[in-house]
């Protein structure tokens, strides 16, 4: 197994050149954090005119836009009734209609810059892993359809001619959604932005932030960017920063192994369509193929932590259960991703300052709704009008019990692929 870990790190043949912050800065916007959200931000900024510094504590995409699973896909985990009954109709609908046309944004953005990110619009395939789960995806099936998304239901058969695995009783076709190289697409919407001037500057930790006389003082490097406008887009991997808000979540992990590229005659029968896939279960996996051929197998929970030889251990039964030909090709990389997570797996964002945001929370759905609130920000800010946003904009979040319900998830992870065998 490669020492560098993550595969989209070591696939990736994006790239810009940047320099930390080294000078005291002045812009229209200052943006904190280069994932999906950040990026997207500085690029629809930039191409609006404005002045822009996007400021990354480590490199572009080295949170859970870089550790993602790649998979570009329409809406939230919830289906969309559940995302009316918890928001209201207007506010509900508006939230659904602007995730389903995400994946539609990603793949414009991909075209428009030339993104070299294994951009792959084949849909994605929601796994039945057992009668109950089949019964699930009947249910979001019938409700997508209401809602206008152009899902299809799969029997068995059809789905393992699709999967090459017997493994799955039915599945959810989404033909708007697809997958990309993640870290590649994040690092291409970076690029863009600083091709049309957004200022890019990679470790450049933030460690504080301040307002005063109509201006946000972001501190990096010694070095203060001064702006009105306030973006703070850092996610899961938020980090102390002095007198900002501090966006509250709960984190779950995710951990993914990706073996080496198939043989020849494995590649035409396992995801010929080269869907990305994820299933029903509670404790839930994820499938699918790089440009390569390398199989990656996803699972929730922390393979770097004290659970990791169990993870490994799930990781090489679950490969053998859905492809018992293939059970002994090797995992050549192996990493790991922080979610973050709202009680009710709905994005959150907060106006914590004058014209300042934080956007946080896409439970597991980063690379759509990232790109789509990422944009959303930029018009939001230039224009001074938070209904930019698809969904109302809150004053303040709590998440009780983080620690608690963190403890639960990695436990239930840890449990689950100990104990349960793979289908």
């Amino acid at each position: 197994m490669t020492s560098d870990g993550n595969l989209w790190r070591a696939s990736s043949v994006e790239g810009l050149a940047t320099t930390p912050l080294a000078e005291d800065l002045r812009a229209d916007l200052v943006v904190i954090g280069a994932g999906f959200t950040g990026a997207a931000c500085a690029l629809e900024a930039a191409k609006q005119g404005a002045s822009v510094v996007l400021l990354e504590a480590n490199t572009i995409a080295h949170g859970g836009s870089g550790r993602n699973v790649g998979l570009v896909n329409a809406g939230l985990w919830l289906p969309p009734d559940e995302v009316l009954a918890q928001m209201g109709e207007a506010d509900g609908a508006r939230l659904v209609e602007a995730l389903g046309q995400g994946p539609q944004m990603v793949f414009d953005r991909v075209a428009e810059h030339g993104i070299a990110c294994e951009a792959t619009r084949n849909g994605t395939l929601h796994l039945a892993h057992s009668p109950k789960g089949f019964a699930e995806l009947q249910d979001r099936f019938r409700q997508g359809n209401r809602h206008g998304a152009p899902l299809q239901l799969l029997d068995a058969e059809e789905t393992a001619r699709r999967t090459g695995s017997a493994a799955f009783h039915g599945a959810l076709l989404d033909p708007r959604a697809g997958t990309v190289q993640p870290l590649a697409y994040c690092t291409g919407l970076a690029r863009a932005a600083q091709g049309l001037g957004a200022r890019v500057h990679e470790n450049s930790p933030v460690t504080a932030i301040a307002h005063g006389d109509g201006l946000w003082t972001v501190t990096a490097n010694g070095h203060n960017v001064r702006a009105p406008k306030l973006l703070l887009a850092t996610n899961a991997y938020h980090e102390g920063i002095a007198g900002a808000f501090a966006p509250q979540f709960v984190v779950v992990n995710y951990s993914q192994f990706a073996t080496a590229p198939l043989p020849e005659a494995a590649r035409a029968k396992v995801l010929p369509g080269a869907e990305g896939c994820w299933d029903t279960a509670l404790v839930m996996s994820s499938i699918r193929l790089d440009a390569a051929g390398r199989l990656i197998v996803g699972g929730m929970g922390n393979a770097e932590g004290l659970g990791r030889a169990v993870h490994a251990g799930w990781a090489r039964r679950k490969l053998r259960a859905l492809y018992p030909d293939l059970g002994d090709l090797p995992f050549e990389h192996q990493w790991r991703g922080k979610i973050a997570m709202t009680r009710d797996h709905i994005p959150k964002v907060v106006n914590f300052g004058p014209s300042a945001y934080a956007v946080f929370g896409y439970s597991g759905r980063g690379i759509s709704p990232g790109t789509v609130f990422g944009t959303a920000a930029a018009q939001a800010l230039l224009r001074d009008d938070p209904a930019a946003f698809p969904l109302p904009v809150m004053k303040g979040y709590k998440e009780h019990l983080r620690g608690l319900h963190e403890a639960y998830y990695e436990f239930g992870a840890t449990l689950t692929h100990a104990t349960m065998r793979p289908r």
